[in-house]
């Protein structure tokens, strides 16, 4: 009977367990999370940058000891393949971009005027345009 109610009580912890996973919504990031998230993926993209000129540097000094040892021991090279010079990433430096206000926000349309009166009025054509048409 013990062995009845301990596989029964596994099987309904079983059963809750992928509602105890269950993913919650992130939360809204503020502006100072966003800036900082940027500054690490500026950082991220240097960091790759510089990573790849150390890798040419040392793939560069391999290369020249391989051929002036080749040279030393007498054997014969084909010309080497020209290749891009390693460019130097320099060191890091962000600036956070400015924040761009939207065309509304900017106010760089005309201000709204105040309704003072509905936009149709009781007048007709007629009197609206008192010359006759052609």
């Amino acid at each position: 009977m013990n062995k009845l109610l301990t596989h029964g009580a596994l099987i309904a912890a079983l059963m809750a367990a992928p509602a105890a996973f269950a993913k919650l919504p992130a939360p809204n990031p503020t502006p100072e999370a966003k800036a900082k998230a940027a500054e690490a993926a500026a950082r991220t993209a240097w960091s790759a940058k510089l990573d790849t000129y150390q890798l040419c540097q040392a793939q560069t000094r391999v290369a020249t000891r391989y051929r002036d040892a080749a040279t030393a021991a007498g054997r014969q090279l084909t010309a080497p393949t020209p290749t891009p010079p390693c460019t130097d990433p320099g060191p890091f430096a962000y600036v956070a971009p400015t924040e761009v206000k939207p065309i509304e926000a900017s106010g760089a349309h005309s201000p709204a005027t105040t309704a003072a009166s509905p936009p149709s009025s009781n007048q007709t054509s007629a009197e609206t345009n008192p010359a006759p048409k052609k």
